[in-house]
């Protein structure tokens, strides 16, 4: 099966081991940084979202009129506007990127975070209302005739859009989250399924339980799988190491001067199920099967996507394979260095991935169709 590759498509150079050097939306950079996913070899770059921080649906239409092909996953927050107000903000967005577009759903995990923007809601009362909200978004992409909508969150009448995506039936629909409220709520509306990077064994896991929540919501298919990491790579084992033991005091120092390492992650004892799992993860040991490890995790705080995979691009394409085989299609990746991070990773990493996954593909065809069939009733079984 084909793999994809997701960078960042930061607004500022700012990162967990340095501040920013200019504005919070720095046109120049934004587009510097995105030109260079797009010229090596990314597929898609992510407009993350914070309270306070530049609006990713414009830096995203801004970004969308610039580059030709790198497709867009925007991030989203339900509190921020109404489900029929947001769908046709996506709809006209994926006019104007030529149907690059796919929605990232974020239900959101800290309250106090939440609360920045108004929302008191409960966590399973937002993964109820973001539950809705997708509902409804689809509905608003698909239907040309006025419907009407009366839930526990959102109620109105005669509702039509006059935008419609370019992308048919719709465009994708992005989730992540840890809980069993998360799996519950992504498993049943999303299309892609977002995990930060775990051990093998836990990501195995936790791809079991989006699977059945899946199965439970009455899918026939389930959602492809994305993990995140965040790559420390070098030309040796040895000055990978080096650079990763930098970078994480790079994190303490910062943290220790009592500054926040970006405007969304303060490093204050996380709320969410997610970053409680990095920390605990953290607290069993520094390194875990091939390349991955955790104190760049655990200096953070478990602040979102934060474990590393530290080596030599063979051996990060080798842990990224490790991956792919559980079923994780989707590589997510961002470096501490943004723009030169991006350009390594894309330059030395990527293709190596792209080459084995090709490699297997060209021997899963050889082997004839009995044998794939035989192999996809196993994994069927299996999940």
């Amino acid at each position: 099966m084909p793999v994809e590759f997701l960078g960042i498509a930061a607004t500022n150079d700012g990162s967990e081991t340095a501040p920013r050097s200019g504005a919070a939306f720095d046109k120049e950079y934004t587009l510097r940084l995105a030109r260079a996913h797009e010229d090596h070899g990314w597929d898609r770059v992510l407009f993350a979202y914070g309270s306070g921080s530049p609006i990713p649906a414009a830096a995203a239409g801004y970004l969308a009129a610039k580059v030709e092909k790198l497709q867009i996953l925007l991030a989203h927050r339900p509190n921020v506007s109404y489900p029929t107000y947001a769908a046709r903000t996506f709809a006209t967005l994926d006019q104007v990127s030529d149907g690059r577009l796919t929605v990232h759903f974020i239900t959101g995990g800290s309250d106090h975070e939440q609360r920045r923007e108004g929302d008191t809601l409960t966590k399973d009362e937002r993964y109820a209302r973001t539950r809705e909200y997708i509902e409804i978004v689809k509905k608003v992409w698909t239907r040309h005739e006025p419907f009407d909508h009366e839930g526990p969150h959102y109620r109105f009448q005669d509702f039509v859009s006059d935008v419609f995506p370019v992308q048919e039936p719709r465009p994708g629909v992005s989730f992540g989250g840890s809980s069993p409220a998360a799996y519950a709520a992504g498993g049943a509306e999303a299309d892609v399924y977002c995990l930060w990077g775990e051990p093998l064994a836990e990501t195995a896991q936790q791809i079991e339980e989006v699977t059945r929540a899946a199965r439970a919501a009455g899918r026939d298919d389930v959602p492809r799988v994305q993990v995140a990491f965040r790559p420390i790579i070098a030309p040796t084992e040895e000055l990978a190491w080096e650079k990763a033991r930098r970078t994480v005091g790079a994190i303490r120092e910062r943290r220790a001067g009592g500054k926040p390492l970006t405007r969304r992650h303060a490093g204050d004892t996380p709320e969410n199920t997610g970053s409680r799992r990095l920390i605990a993860i953290a607290e069993q040991g520094e390194r875990f099967d091939r390349a991955l490890w955790t104190p760049t995790a655990a200096a953070t705080g478990g602040a979102g996507n934060s474990n590393a995979l530290v080596g030599t691009p063979e051996t990060v394409a080798q842990a990224l394979l490790d991956y792919y085989d559980l079923g994780v299609d989707i590589l997510s990746a961002r470096g501490y260095d943004l723009l030169d991070d991006a350009v390594d990773f894309g330059r030395y990493v990527i293709p190596l991935v792209r080459e084995e996954v090709a490699k297997r593909d060209r021997e899963q065809a050889a082997r004839g169709p009995q044998t794939l069939e035989r192999t996809l009733s196993s994994l069927a079984v299996a999940g």
